[in-house]
């Protein structure tokens, strides 16, 4: 496959394999692939440890059933195959099912979670006529976490953010409760009401939920709330479900895990490399883009990312 501008300038699973073929017989990107890899597949290690701990707590307070089992994950290889074909693999699942449904993804990094994600609501949209929604439970953290730190700011005994007093179970119940899901002004929402707060997610999610105050507590309040968002984000996406939305859930097991849903595919790899090659040639090919003029030629394209390869292999 050439290395043209226009396949560059995609920055797609496109560009990625033809970096990837383009450089298959080269020690230096072999050697910087195997290292964006083994860091990827040690974030992910990381990732699930901190994870798991939130679980484990939610589960000692009694939050999650320590008995909870899943439905069983579908599993697919993605090796040789573009998104497209991935999305079509999953929807002949998914097709099958009647009025809306809860399609849950998973997987390493590298897999091609959110590629796969866009491309089945692109398709489900397009092709079938569905409402589709894309989940995340970050705003339910961020909103968890700006109800914490408004308590704190409202008590006389606490300086700044006392994460001690604040998040204390009762307290972590009490926040919780003051969110609610629903649809306000037509559409599907989260109300944020309690404190003096009367806010609707979509309308604060770029401004209240993302000043400094709420962004840099947001590890410490994550941490032990993972049980009491995953259930609200469970109840949030079956109310969706029921009403004929697509909801669109990407994450991690332990927490996907306790969204009830059949339409559970896991994303694997049989050749593990892939990963590291992916993200390395991601990484060439956005510093190689910048380089290039529009409508550069294949010479100078190849100059461009030899050029961010060696400058890779030096900080590596």
């Amino acid at each position: 496959m050439p290395l043209t501008y226009t396949i560059l300038s995609e920055q797609n699973a496109t560009t990625t394999n033809a970096i990837i073929n383009h450089y298959s017989a080269s020690p230096d990107f072999l050697t910087l692939s195997k290292s964006e890899g083994d860091d990827i597949l040690q974030r992910d290690d990381e990732d699930a440890s901190k994870l798991q701990k939130g679980i484990d707590i939610a589960k000692d307070k009694g939050v999650l059933d320590p008995n909870f089992v899943p439905e069983e994950y579908i599993s697919i290889d993605v090796l040789g195959k573009n998104p497209e074909e991935v999305a079509d693999e999953i929807l002949g699942t998914v097709r099958k099912s009647t009025g809306g449904g809860v399609v849950v993804l998973c997987g390493l990094s590298g897999t091609g979670k959110g590629t796969t994600v866009a491309t089945l609501k692109e398709k489900l949209e397009n092709e079938d006529k569905k409402q589709v929604v894309c989940w995340s439970n970050g705003n339910i953290f961020r909103s968890v976490t700006l109800l914490a730190v408004t308590w704190c700011e409202q008590q006389e005994n606490c300086d700044g953010f006392d994460p001690v007093k604040a998040l204390t179970k009762e307290n972590l119940a009490s926040f919780v409760s003051m969110l609610e899901f629903g649809k306000f002004n037509g559409k599907f929402d989260t109300k944020i009401s309690g404190l003096g707060l009367d806010l609707l997610i979509s309308e604060v999610q770029n401004t209240e939920l993302k000043v400094p105050k709420v962004s840099k507590n947001i590890p410490t309040v994550a941490e032990v709330t993972q049980g009491e968002v995953v259930l609200f984000a469970s109840d949030a996406i079956k109310k969706m479900g029921e009403d004929g939305i697509f909801v669109l859930l990407e994450g991690r097991e332990q927490t996907v895990n306790y969204v009830r849903t059949p339409l559970r595919f896991t994303l694997t790899l049989s050749d593990m490399s892939l990963i590291g090659k992916r993200r390395a040639a991601q990484r060439l090919a956005a510093g190689a883009l910048g380089e290039v003029k529009d409508g550069a030629s294949e010479e100078e394209i190849s100059k461009a990312l030899d050029g961010q390869l060696a400058k890779m292999m030096k900080e590596a």
